[in-house]
């Protein structure tokens, strides 16, 4: 997260003053004095003036140049002033510039504190515009304030941030502020009056809140109408809902505004209306007056209005806003559950590497791309509409772990639905597939429809709000051309099964599951919507006999570009075996037999390594498709570890060669990247994780010439991390107030929960010490003895000076834990994981303080776990525990927790995670990303760990350390084969008999330094130990074996 650097003024905090009564220039732009440029790194920006708005006057000129950064141009001004209770902030602007995100930015007087209202993305005018922004427009973004609401204001900043990135212009003119009523005002109640009135019908019954009467026109052959609303003083409002008599409705219909009841507006036109109710989409409408103009009656005898409703502002905040209360209005079942306050899950639908993928709901949903519009399936049966809201659903991958999701509804009488999607073809311009198959199940014949729906939402639901905001997906135009439907010129659906019929509308003309609602389609082949509403459906009959099935399968390019039907053939369940076999292999290297219901967790680690492989980008390693369709080197670089182990060192290698060059010219490597180049926020853990991803590559695959290739980027990232250390170790921080702050990496935002304030976060402090660490390795394996030598010195230093920080922490704060940063003295045991692994600095920690953080951690894990605690929500992340506990030798405590975690995929049979687990599976809350690349890769770290993981200390590949006893003890016990470390392949069975405990230890292995440590799950102290037959000493829980192939009996 941004943060924006405090501006020192102290003329701002003696000058404040309230603003006047009304409107009030702050700014009239004659100059640009007081503005000042904020460019993020590797941003140009450049400040003039320039002619202003309507040719006189002048106006601020931004020219910036993104220059490949994911960056922003920002100016900034002190602007003194108190606000009113409620107020409007209007900015005359234009652009050109391709779509960016615009950010108005309002900054108390320390400048820490950020309140923001944020367009994304936003398509720059190219004539003059007025843009406004209300107070409950505005947000608090970040600082230590936390939250609440901003009074005085002491800074204001207008930032462009990089969307399509690339160069542009933007002026800005005439800054104005403006007083409103309180928003808790109470509006005088509003009067009608109409062009006709038939008797008793008289036009204020269509305000007397009830829908029981209305006003009715006189009537007549040809009548057109008029009904206008006086609201009683000019106000804002955000749309209207029109309750039409459902016999006598005008087809045509516009509505106008007006301030003074003369001069009016028009702000919309509706035709092909129907009755019932008409939800109308007016954002931003501030007016005293609204006037309603009616034409073509239904029977051609006048018009009936039951009910006007007048929406407030929030109404049509944003499309999604305005579709959410649309959605509320409608049946249940009518929209996707996420529209309706629930929480939705989906799956990823790709192929490996392809640069878009779609989402499957849980309910059946086809999201056709990042941001797409959805497909979304409905049955006509027994003369009702039936959606997900009537069905009981199961959900089901691919041979039970490939990444190939389907989801079956199942209704009352033998009714099912099952949905299968998958992606085939090149990553470059992949195809989406889906199979609507309807079953017969039960004893007796069925008949009905299936409607394939055509809506301008996403599966990404509207409570994800994060770089992609879910809810609407525009459709501006649809029509079918055969059998390919044409959405907004370049988007495509081809149906591969001819349809009994299709039909299109506007939102005007009645939203598509207001038709299917009737079991009709819209009589029209197309549609068109300026405001992105439009909608479709498809249908096709079935009459299915007892036992009977029907497919109906559809595609859709990802590539924006048009299609003939006739390059989309072929069968969809010879391409599906293809993409399963295709699958198969490409997963298939490490074999993981784990008994019983244990097996689960061997079937998701290979979906996760499914998931991680759709969710990148070309090489491009991300953790989600829609929140997260960017690349950490955080994420990146663990991911690729737990990769390595299951033999995907191309992945690792492609990611490494892809990232390095993004690196900043002063060594600075980027906390992420995306495809408007590397974010200048510095986060202080990316130059290790850098290092170590190298350094890990190189330990697995011993490929020498990659690490040649990039080294210039890791001596650069090693030097980098010395440069940083340096400014913690002047004289300053060797003071007693400064000095737990002697030799640590500068603060930085790199772990979450310091985003309000960068702090010392010994986070960045273990990565460091482990990059320095790789970077010495990697430079005595390349010859360069003299870089290792600086590198280890660096190193020693370096972690001689961080733990007595930690020390010194622990002493002065009286804590009996290990802290997360230093200035917090916080205990964060998820964080303190990174010591343990990769980190390799357990030993160094001290071992009070390091048992007691986990001990901690543990008690709080008992009391969510029990319900016993407020605990809302967590984070997967907590998967890294489960190593850490397996390190620390705490085996059962390791099967409990990873227990619990692993009970909350959503859904289970979908073998993922999202970013954020809530307690209330249904609650409507942002949930990150799903599937989580990097929560699946510390799932596989964790659990690979149960078998084999690397201690640092001994140089010991330690073996079935976290492996569960009653594992072990089933029929069969465990076995992997083929896990890659870096001493080669394993393979490794543990079983129990009725001699005992066997393990068997084989594979391409070389004898590491420590040997094989072995730690099995024993029920007691062994009668005897043999290995390969020849008894050998064993005294506590842990038996070094020094050679391989090994067959090794703990006796009873």
């Amino acid at each position: 997260m941004r943060r924006v650097a405090p501006v020192l003024a102290a003329a701002l905090l003696l000058s404040s003053s309230p603003v006047e009564q009304g409107r009030r220039v702050l700014d009239g732009f004659d100059n640009a004095a007081g503005w000042t440029a904020a460019p993020s790194d590797g941003v140009r920006l450049v400040l003039s003036t320039d002619v202003g708005a309507g040719g006189s006057g002048k106006s601020l000129r931004m020219d910036f140049d993104f220059s490949g950064h994911a960056g922003w141009a920002a100016v900034r001004k002190a602007f003194p002033v108190r606000l009113p209770e409620n107020w409007v902030m209007d900015l005359r602007l234009k652009g050109d510039t391709p779509p960016q995100t615009l950010e108005f930015k309002l900054l108390d007087a320390s400048g820490e504190n950020v309140w923001w209202s944020v367009r994304r993305p936003y398509e720059f005018p190219r004539e003059w515009t007025t843009v406004r922004i209300r107070k409950r427009q505005v947000s608090f973004a970040w600082g230590p304030a936390g939250g609440g609401e901003l009074r005085d204001l002491g800074f204001l900043e207008v930032t462009v941030t990089a969307a399509a990135g690339g160069k542009g212009t933007v002026w800005l003119d005439n800054l104005t502020l403006e007083e409103l009523p309180p928003a808790t005002a109470k509006p005088p109640p509003a009067t009608a009056i109409a062009s006709s009135a038939a008797p008793g019908s008289a036009s204020g019954l269509a305000l007397d809140g009830n829908p029981a009467t209305a006003w009715r026109s006189a009537g007549g052959p040809g009548e057109t109408a008029e009904f206008s609303i006086d609201l009683g003083r000019r106000r804002e409002f955000g749309g209207l809902v029109l309750d039409w008599d459902a016999r006598d409705f005008p087809r045509k219909y516009s509505v106008e505004v007006s301030d003074d009841g003369k001069a009016w507006t028009l702000r919309r036109e509706v035709s092909g209306a129907r009755g019932g109710r008409a939800s109308l989409y007016l954002p931003d409408s501030d007016s005293r007056f609204v006037r309603l103009k009616l034409a073509e009656s239904s029977r051609g005898q006048g018009y009936g209005l039951h009910e006007v409703g007048i929406r407030p502002p929030e109404f049509s905040d944003t499309p999604t806003a305005f579709l959410q209360n649309v959605a509320r209005d409608a049946p249940r079942g009518a929209w996707p559950r996420s529209f309706v306050g629930q929480g939705l899950y989906w799956a990823l639908v790709g192929v490996d590497g392809g640069r878009d993928e779609g989402l499957l709901s849980e309910d059946g949903a086809l999201e056709t791309g990042r941001g797409g519009f959805s497909l979304e399936p409905f049955l006509w049966s027994g003369g009702k509409l039936r959606g997900w809201s009537d069905a009981e659903e199961s959900h089901a991958l691919a041979n039970g772990d490939l990444p190939i999701p389907s989801v079956t509804r199942r209704y009352p009488g033998g009714l099912e639905l099952e949905v299968t999607a998958f992606a085939d073809g090149p990553p470059a311009g992949s195809t989406l597939r889906a199979r609507y198959r309807i079953r017969n199940t039960g004893a007796s014949p069925l008949t009905g429809k299936l409607f394939l729906a055509v809506r301008p939402i996403q599966v990404n639901p509207p409570s994800q709000f994060l770089s992609l905001p879910g809810g609407f997906s525009p459709i501006r135009t649809v029509e079918r051309e055969g059998d390919v439907l044409r959405v907004d010129g370049n988007h495509s659906v081809v149906v591969l099964d001819p349809p009994d019929g299709f039909g299109a509308s506007a939102f005007g003309g009645g939203e598509i599951s207001s038709w299917l609602a009737e079991g009709k389609l819209p009589p029209a082949a197309s549609a068109a919507d300026p405001d992105g509403f439009a909608s479709a459906a498809f249908a096709w009959g079935f009459q299915l006999p007892a036992g009977g099935s029907r497919d109906v399968v559809v595609a859709v390019p990802l590539a924006e570009a048009p299609v003939e039907p006739r390059e989309w053939g072929g069968g969809f369940d010879r391409r599906l075996a293809e993409a399963v076999r295709g699958w198969e292999e490409e997963l298939g290297g490490v074999v993981l037999d784990l008994p019983g219901p244990a097996a689960a967790f061997a079937r998701t680690v290979q979906s996760n390594v499914g998931w991680i492989l759709v969710n990148r980008d070309g090489p491009a390693i991300q953790p989600g498709s829609r929140s997260y369709s960017r690349s950490w080197i955080r994420d990146g670089a663990l991911t690729s570890a737990a990769l390595l182990r299951l033999g995907h060192g191309s992945v690792a290698r492609d990611f490494l060669r892809w990232f390095a060059p993004f690196q900043f010219e002063d060594g600075k490597v980027p906390c992420c990247v995306d495809r408007r180049g590397a974010d200048p926020v510095p986060e202080n853990d990316s130059h290790g994780e850098l290092l170590y991803l190298a350094g890990e590559y190189y330990r697995f695959t011993g490929d020498r010439a990659t690490i040649e290739a990039v080294w210039p980027h890791l001596a650069r990232a090693a030097a980098y991390i010395d440069a940083l250390r340096a400014k913690r170790r002047t004289p300053e921080y060797a003071t007693p107030g400064k000095r737990i702050f002697y030799g640590l990496l500068p603060e930085s935002i790199s772990h979450e929960g310091y985003s309000a304030h960068p702090v010392h976060s010994y986070w960045d402090d273990f990565w460091g010490i482990r990059g320095l660490s790789d970077a010495a390795e990697l430079a005595r394996a390349l010859g360069r003895d003299a870089d290792a030598r600086r590198f280890t010195t660096s190193r020693d230093e370096m972690r001689a000076e961080v733990h007595a920080s930690i020390r010194q922490v622990i002493a002065s704060r009286g804590i009996d834990f290990v802290p997360g940063s230093a200035e917090l003295a916080d205990l964060d045991a998820t964080s303190t994981t990174i010591a343990l692994s990769p980190g390799e600095e357990g030993k160094r920690l001290p071992p009070r303080e390091l048992a007691r953080t986990f001990e901690r951690y543990w008690e709080s894990f008992l009391a969510r776990r029990a319900g016993t605690n407020s605990q809302e929500a967590y984070t997967p992340y907590e998967w890294r525990t489960v190593g850490a506990f397996v390190r620390l030798g705490w085996r059962e405590r390791a099967k409990e927790l990873a227990d619990f975690l692993f009970a909350d995929r959503r859904p289970a049979a979908w073998n993922q995670w999202a970013e954020v687990v809530w307690r209330d599976p249904r609650a409507a809350k942002f949930i990150g990303d799903m599937p989580h690349g990097w929560v699946g890769s510390d799932y596989i770290r964790s659990l690979l760990d149960f078998f084999a993981y690397d201690r640092g200390e001994d140089g010991a590949l330690v073996l079935g350390a976290g492996v569960p006893a009653d594992w072990v003890r089933a029929p069969g016990g465990v076995s992997v084969r083929g896990l890659r470390t870096r001493w080669g392949r394993l393979d490794l069975s543990i079983r129990e008999g009725s001699e005992g405990l066997r393990v068997s230890i084989a594979g391409g292995l070389r004898i590491p330094p420590g040997g094989f440590a072995l730690r099995p799950p024993l029920a007691g102290v062994p009668r005897r130990v043999t290995v390969d037959g020849k008894r050998v000493p064993f005294a506590g829980s842990e038996l070094v074996v020094e050679k391989v192939p090994a067959e090794i009996l703990f006796s009873r």
